[in-house]
């Protein structure tokens, strides 16, 4: 009997799966807690609780990961150094210090409008090579001609060794600015993800397992493991991409809404007709924006492990993530002590980080630079939680808030609070963890507002409920006004909203919810088996999809019976009659596609290839097309089930 390993490396959990490919059944799932930021302790100790019977049986091994996310928005990618050749327009800044423009580049019919500047590109890389890890080539009209690209890559490979990557080979969409920018963060992320890829082949292969390893991409299909190396910037959320792939199939639902609940953030998104809804332009990340294709989806900072935090008239949840008290107190027993010596009441602030139930702990060395300030807080702090009221006691004085968050950014504190997830073990809907340390935190903030912990928790509860519901009927109806949504929602009308599509809920304790959201929204809501790692059933079921795009158009309008040039990825051809360079792109993006799903280990009888032909004819024109876009898609599904 053969199996697949489905592992999903996420921001709180990490998640494995074991699927029997006869059926396609789930037959073993694992969680862990993710280990942040070395995330293959946590990968090590998922695998580790599963069945190794079935382990010495694999034949396929597919990953996603919120690793790359990550890496783009915190800015711990690699250092590196951006070419840019020929004229690129800077709209903004890039996310490099170091960068250089050298002469060259072609025009729209991919031929050289200005020579390549060769003695400057050895200069610029002898000038930086001792100060950077990696580096990134864009050059202009570099998807109509790569030539100068090539060329610059080749002489940075001579002269240093070190990894290359070049825009053309990210993406043959125009739009120099961006090519330049995604080309630039796929570079800073191919060390991390390389440390990351061969630290999942090393823990696999102790386990025995040497088969072929796939990745999930952000747009819900996989690639092989040395694309992804290779192209990491194509698995930014991936995580989202695996809950919606994953949460299809376990609902055996080709077409539905998809809400994944984290323990940091909440990811909406749909899937039509077995295919994920793409975003019309690139995926934005940290600010920047990217050529690469990515599913649509609306991401809110509210998760599981969302701090809760009172002010004087309310509750509020978010936007930071600590950990909750009922985990903090599972890992950490002295907590518990800590909360049963509290004083009964704390003054409430307007701050989160001044809270009764607000603990902060040292999370690593501080090898980096800090302030004065900043070290005399850490120089209170231990690896076992202190609370914010011991700290105020010993530096005499309440600490600076913005010193404390600058801490925790820069990851060297760890902060530790109330949560929806405690909120969840007071009710008693999930008691995984330590209920009598999430018992003790509410009754502490209940008391702040003058009502009971069960009220309390239960207020919690709802407000998540509610924003669930406002942030999924956001994302399927994007043109109502938001203020509009959030009226209906919370009453204000008699009127209550009916969604055609069903709705699968995945990751976390979502069942808690179902019928909070089902007060608040007319919807077939569904969780189903297994719905705890659907994120590692996604990283499995990702669809092999592959889209060619290939352009012909008249070398010359002054000629447009004869001589068309043919723009297709990495390459410039040039036929005399039209036909001829129709039949070579059909061709072309035929075989690319089928090279795609091989080296995806996807059988060719279980791929679908189809080809949509798009031609610009101007009125009067009785030539061949003036402009030719033959667009092959090719979509193949796992060998399993």
């Amino acid at each position: 009997m053969q199996y697949s390993l489905g592992i999903d490396a996420g921001g709180t959990y990490t998640d494995a799966v074991l699927i029997r490919n006869r059926d396609g059944k789930v037959v073993d799932r694992a969680k862990s807690l993710t280990t942040y930021p070395d995330l293959i302790m946590g990968i090590h100790n998922v695998l580790g609780l599963l069945n190794r019977e079935y382990m010495e049986n694999i034949n396929l091994v597919s990953v996603s990961t919120t690793l790359s996310t990550n890496t783009l928005l915190e800015k711990t990618g690699a250092s590196a150094s951006l070419i840019l050749i020929g004229d690129h327009p800077l709209e903004r800044e890039l996310a490099a210090e170091n960068y250089v423009f050298i002469a060259g580049g072609h025009d729209q019919n991919g031929e050289e409008s200005t020579p390549l500047d060769m003695k400057k590109v050895e200069e610029y890389i002898k000038e930086v090579q001792d100060n950077v890890s990696v580096f990134a080539v864009s050059a202009y009209f570099g998807t109509r001609n790569p030539e100068h690209e090539l060329k610059v890559k080749d002489k940075i490979l001579e002269l240093t060794g070190k990894p290359v990557v070049c825009g053309h080979e990210l993406s043959q969409e125009l739009g120099a600015y961006e090519r330049a920018v995604t080309a630039l963060l796929n570079a800073q992320l191919i060390p991390v993800t390389t440390k990351f890829i061969r630290s999942v082949i090393h823990e696999t292969e102790k386990l025995g397992i040497q088969e072929k390893m796939l990745m999930l991409r952000c747009d819900g299909s996989v690639v092989n493991i040395e694309d992804a190396l290779n192209r990491p910037i194509e698995t930014i959320f991936s995580g989202p991409a695996a809950s919606l792939v994953g949460a299809s199939y376990l609902a055996d639902l080709n077409t539905c809404a998809v809400m994944d609940v984290g323990g940091t953030s909440t990811d909406v998104s749909a899937i039509y007709k077995g295919l994920p809804e793409l975003k019309a332009e690139g995926a934005t990340v940290g600010g920047w924006k990217t050529r690469v294709k990515a599913i649509d989806m609306e991401t809110s900072a509210m998760g599981g492990d969302s701090h809760i935090w009172v002010t004087k008239k309310r509750i509020n949840i978010g936007p930071r993530r600590v950990i909750p008290l009922c985990v903090a107190a599972t890992h950490y027993p002295p907590l518990m002590e800590i909360l049963n010596e509290q004083a009964p009441t704390f003054r409430v602030m307007e701050n989160e980080n001044f809270q009764p139930t607000r603990f902060f702990m040292k999370s690593k060395p501080d090898h980096q630079y800090i302030s004065p300030q900043e070290k005399e807080i850490l120089d209170l702090l231990n690896e076992q939680p202190v609370s914010i009221q011991t700290i105020s006691h010993q530096l005499n004085g309440m600490p600076s808030a913005n010193v404390l968050d600058s801490l925790i950014q820069k990851r060297l504190v760890q902060a530790i609070g109330f949560t929806p997830t405690d909120a969840l073990h007071v009710l008693g809907d999930y008691t995984e963890w330590n209920v009598e340390a999430s018992e003790k935190g509410a009754e502490m903030l209940s008391k702040l507002l003058r009502v009971n912990k069960v009220e309390f928790c239960q207020n919690i509860k709802e407000m998540f409920a509610t924003n669930m519901s406002r942030e999924l009927v956001h994302f399927l109806l994007p043109d109502v006004d938001e203020k509009v949504i959030r009226d209906i929602l919370n009453g204000k009308y008699p009127a209550r909203l009916n969604l055609d599509i069903p709705v699968v809920l995945v990751g976390g304790p979502v069942k808690a919810y179902v019928d909070e959201i089902q007060k608040i929204l007319i919807a077939d809501i569904k969780v189903p088996e297994s719905f705890e790692v659907g994120n590692a059933v996604g990283a499995l079921m990702g669809k092999g999809i592959k889209r060619v795009e290939i352009m012909i158009r008249p070398h010359s309008l002054q000629r447009p019976e004869e001589d068309f040039l043919v723009f297709a990825p990495g390459q410039r051809k040039q036929f005399k009659k039209y036909v001829d360079a129709l039949d070579f792109a059909r061709k072309t993006a035929e075989d690319i596609v089928k090279g795609y799903m091989n080296k995806c280990r996807i059988d060719s009888n279980r791929v679908k290839i189809t080809f949509e032909k798009k031609t610009v004819i101007p009125d009067g024109w009785h030539h061949p097309p003036m402009e030719t876009r033959l667009i092959v898609m090719g979509v193949g599904t796992p060998n399993i089930g």
